[in-house]
């Protein structure tokens, strides 16, 4: 980093070429690089294209514009929309520590449902991290129908002949600019640490998954991730829709005669029409980018060989009620549900989640079956390959959460990663500045930067977080770190089993479908 005056602004000569950020404390920031050509005019629904070393010396002291999405709609304790978007929007931001050498990188991937969110939201800023010795960076990728929608005539144009997944593409391609790029802010591109949350964490599945991804990062964490069934590009599988038929309605909805023509109306309304329409964004399972399932994937033991932390929060579902059913008129109609649906595991799914408290019974059964499944899988499967793999729950509440019903909320941990509690969104339950906050804040933050270290989480003071390994060992972030082995017993063995009988029928999806509104599920072949 050049610049001798103590009032000079950051100045870093990158291969991609030279940038001038700004100080914040011993901390210096850039942001809104972009690390691809603008995914606009024939470039858009095409994988992102390298972006020539520019001349001269770049302002990086303003964020770049979020990604098409769509407007909120009502208010929740997430609205927080972005001040500008556009479809120029493949940029990354840096927090880079004074005089770093050779330092851990984090690379962070926003959520929102793969349809919403931006690298700069206030809560993901990483001045606290980058603190703790860490290069930290964010970063945009394409959302929804622009990201992540497949066609056939996109395929057809496509060299590999396949299309979707343009998000993940974007998201690959901001790694393999980290790997030229982040020497010069003083980052080892050799220990890069990938992590992300929710439609994040989901990405993070989709890069430990992808051939393509591989080798530009050594370790991944992922927060409140979901391993859910996936589209397949051109066939109706595991009762999802084929990408490409998808793509098509959409089209056909859009009223878009062609390729062109939906390349030349306007991203706001591809993006507002394809949600009339109905267009949910996911991966896309083409043989390629994405091989096969995402649960095939780790089962093989094909996915990345890397140290992972995995987990989840206990009141996921509190803060995301869309997900769950509405809670049954009575314990019988509970229990007739759970034995018409689930058979000879019922007993286990009831001993579970008791029609006692039906209410939590339900929020209980959508967290288990989409996060707390997913975490604990992970962990297991990476531990099958020979890597270490670090679960935990979060368990953590304050008055203005706990008080509104949202303990432990999906996300909540976000701003205890980051220190960020003074940068949540509007509505967001209020963290109070109080000294056993400020200390869970201060163990998150060393957990997580000490695993981009090292590949172990260790914080001074707390509590050992062993790996997962042979007693199933856990972290639970409650009123204080705490340690502890086989988390939630029988939860992972019974999602597990009625997951292996939605693939054995070969026509049934996994994902929130769970508990009285899952399909009838009949035993299959090799399913316990």
């Amino acid at each position: 980093m050049a610049g001798s005056a103590a009032a000079a602004a950051p100045l870093v000569n990158a291969p991609a070429g030279a940038v001038e950020g700004k100080s914040v404390g011993k901390v210096a920031v850039f942001k809104g690089i972009p690390f691809a050509r603008p995914p606009v005019g024939p470039l858009r629904w095409k994988p992102p294209v390298t972006l020539p070393a520019w001349q001269g010396v770049r302002k990086a002291q303003s964020f770049g514009a979020a990604c098409i999405q769509p407007r909120s709609i009502g208010v929740s304790i997430y609205t927080n929309p972005p001040e500008k978007m556009s479809e120029d929007c493949l940029t990354l931001n840096i927090w880079m520590p004074e005089k770093a050498k050779d330092a851990p990188v984090i690379v962070w991937i926003h959520g929102g449902a793969l349809m919403t969110g931006y690298s700069h939201e206030g809560m993901y800023d990483g001045a606290k991290l980058a603190a703790r010795g860490a290069v930290v960076v964010s970063i945009n990728y394409r959302l929804g129908v622009l990201g992540y929608m497949a066609h056939p005539e996109l395929s057809a144009e496509s060299p590999n002949g396949v299309s979707g997944n343009y998000g993940l593409l974007d998201q690959i391609a901001a790694l393999e600019w980290v790997k030229a790029n982040i020497g010069a802010f003083g980052g080892d591109a050799g220990n890069v640490t990938i992590a992300g949350e929710s439609a994040g964490g989901l990405s993070i599945l989709y890069l430990l998954a992808s051939p393509n991804a591989r080798g530009l990062f050594h370790k991944a964490i992922a927060q409140s991730a979901y391993m859910i069934s996936t589209p397949s590009l051109k066939e109706v599988r595991h009762g999802e829709p084929a990408a490409e038929a998808t793509g098509a309605k959409v089209a056909a909805a859009l009223g878009a005669k062609d390729l062109a023509a939906l390349r030349a109306m306007d991203a706001t309304a591809v993006s507002d029409g394809a949600l009339k329409a109905g267009y949910g964004p996911w991966g896309t399972v083409d043989g390629k980018i994405l091989p096969r399932q995402l649960v095939d994937t780790f089962d093989r033991g094909e996915q990345a060989p890397v140290p992972v932390i995995a987990g989840f929060n206990i009141g996921e579902i509190r803060s995301l009620r869309i997900l769950a059913p509405p809670v049954p008129a009575n314990a019988a109609a509970y229990e007739d549900a759970i034995r018409a649906r689930y058979g000879d595991l019922a007993d286990a799914w009831l001993k579970l989640y008791p029609a006692r408290d039906l209410a939590e019974a339900i929020l209980a059964t959508a967290r288990d079956a989409l996060y707390g499944w997913t975490a604990e899988r992970i962990a297991i499967k990476q531990s099958a390959i020979g890597q270490n793999a670090y679960l935990y729950l979060f368990d953590h509440g304050y008055a203005a959460a706990d008080g509104n019903g949202l303990h432990g909320f999906h996300a909540a941990e976000i701003p205890y990663v980051f220190g960020t509690a003074s940068e949540t969104p509007p509505y967001w339950p209020k963290i109070p500045d109080s000294l056993p906050e400020r200390r869970m804040a201060t163990a998150m933050g060393d957990y997580w930067v000490s695993f981009a270290k090292t590949g172990k989480p260790e914080a001074a003071s707390q509590a050992v977080w062993r790996p997962y390994g042979k007693d199933a060992a856990f972290m639970a972030f409650a009123d204080i770190p705490r340690a502890g082995t086989k988390l939630m017993p029988g939860m992972y063995a019974l999602h597990e089993a009625a997951v292996c009988r939605r693939r054995a029928a070969a026509n049934l999806p996994w994902n929130w479908n769970s508990g009285i509104v899952s399909p009838v599920l009949s035993k299959g072949a090799g399913c316990p």
